[in-house]
């Protein structure tokens, strides 16, 4: 049926040759001929709430978009950005630059680092040589390390190296791990592993919804980064205008709401379109995905970057559209309008626009992270996608509880209620260069205020964390 799957493009680079890329080859993921794998409901929580002795969602399928370039070796350094733009014809940033462009070096000075606050990952296996990936990564930037909490959820298997769903899906993990920390170093991480089985006509949606509703309810997420997705389409009954087996997935962010729990998703990598049923074949028109397109999650859409050396912008950020990739965005085919966009209807008309605000996510742009947990490919690798955007906002979110004091849980009415401020105040930026078109469907065009390729653009995380905070 449909095909669920991370939001992260991937490039891993091999150190030879000066002047090309890893094996003469970039590979997106996202159209890799990997084969996708199925999910089973989670065992220590049983059929998920609100769709009693029924899978809502079966056949629809969870898989990692960063599995193409699980074959490529790794760098034993990485580089400067300079160094990759000479070297590979790409630009590199490391979680410094991303602290220099994002502004967050002030908070770190007042001591607002996501101390006490809980960021909760949720991806399908995990990776099994997290915490000494993280630990590398930390040691090369000088950042403190923190003890990641392992949850596996349902019949996790054990790890397998030459199981290209295993690899990408740990590829996944150590990319959102890697940059939620380097944004809030001293927040707690739950990285939350479900166990996903090789069954066709089962799915993992329902199982990663169990674990999700399972933490909130035990109060020990304060924010849940999600770096999957499905589009709408393929979700069964959609073409008959029946939304219940996308609908009845929603129990999550319903008690996450209720409990002031900070929901986020990945746009997507395929700009205003998105993957068919068999996770390959995109839509020849405009489409948008779940859980991004949910109203009671906050969309993170992406951004190019183009900064030095030090992280100093050396161009305006715009809309992240490259050879590999353009950031996920668009209207709805579920959900109406919800009322905190009432103020921006002559962009989304009736129904709920996406994304809400943007990150960096142009592979052309890529953040370093270090993965040892394939033997074939140990070292430093580039990662791109809104799977970055999405981490990197939930150490934002983190930053922003710490310095409120409490959660501030549902974040999309205070977004847009921000935006009515001039941008000193509010610290969101806008984003007015770039669109989102894709493969063949011309997407939307990057303008001023809020837009659907960008959302309401990008952040000063000083400002923001303050405006947001109310502090």
């Amino acid at each position: 049926m449909g095909s669920p799957r991370t939001l992260r493009r991937a490039l891993a680079l091999l150190a030879v040759g000066a002047t090309a890329l890893a094996a003469g080859t970039v590979s997106t993921g996202t159209t890799g001929s990997v084969a996708a794998g199925t999910a089973t409901a989670g065992t220590a929580a049983g059929t998920a709430a609100g769709a009693p002795g029924a899978n809502p969602a079966a056949g629809v399928r969870v898989r990692p978009a960063s599995a193409g370039h699980v074959n490529a070796a790794g760098r034993t350094a990485p580089l400067s950005t300079s160094e990759c733009v000479s070297q590979l014809g790409l630009h590199c940033y490391s979680p410094l630059q991303y602290r220099e462009a994002y502004n967050l070096n002030p908070l770190y000075k007042e001591g607002v680092t996501g101390k006490g606050r809980t960021i909760v990952i949720v991806d399908s296996f995990g990776s099994p040589t997290i915490q000494h990936d993280l630990e590398v990564f930390d040691k090369q930037w000088g950042i403190p390390d923190t003890q990641v909490e392992i949850m596996k959820w349902g019949n996790v298997p054990p790890f397998d190296p030459t199981n290209p769903d295993h690899t990408g899906w740990a590829g996944e993990s150590t990319l959102d791990v890697e940059y939620a920390h380097a944004v809030a170093p001293d927040a707690h991480i739950i990285l939350v592993e479900t166990g996903v089985a090789e069954t066709e006509g089962t799915t993992g949606l329902p199982e990663m919804m169990d674990a999700e509703q399972a933490l909130i309810r035990s109060g020990r997420a304060d924010v849940i980064s999600q770096s999957f997705g499905a589009t709408e389409n393929t979700f069964p009954g959609y073409d008959k205008g029946d939304f219940h087996s996308l609908t009845d997935l929603r129990y999550a962010f319903k008690e996450a709401a209720a409990h002031n729990v900070t929901v986020l998703a990945s746009s997507g990598d395929n700009g205003a379109t998105d993957a068919k049923e068999n996770g390959t074949d995109l839509y020849p028109y405009k489409v948008n995905s779940w859980p991004s397109s949910d109203p009671l999650v906050t969309s993170i859409g992406g951004t190019q970057l183009t900064l030095d050396d030090t992280g100093k912008r050396t161009a305006p950020d715009k809309v992240w559209h490259d050879a590999y990739g353009a950031g996920g965005g668009g209207v709805s085919g579920v959900f109406d309008r919800p009322w905190y966009q009432t103020g921006v209807a002559n962009v989304t008309g009736n129904h709920r626009g996406t994304p809400d605000i943007s990150m960096s996510a142009a592979v052309d742009g890529g953040a370093w992270t270090y993965e040892s947990y394939d033997p074939t490919r140990v070292g430093w690798h580039l990662t791109g996608g809104t799977s970055e955007a999405a981490p990197i906002f939930s150490g934002v979110v983190a930053l922003a509880d710490q310095l409120a004091g409490y959660r501030l849980g549902q974040l999309n009415w205070r977004l847009y209620g921000l935006n009515l401020l001039p941008n000193q105040w509010s610290g969101i930026t806008d984003v007015t260069t770039g669109d989102n078109s894709w493969d063949t469907v011309t997407g939307y065009q990057a303008a001023k205020g809020y837009d659907l390729a960008s959302g309401l653009g990008t952040i000063d995380a000083t400002r923001f964390v303050h405006a947001l905070a109310g502090r």
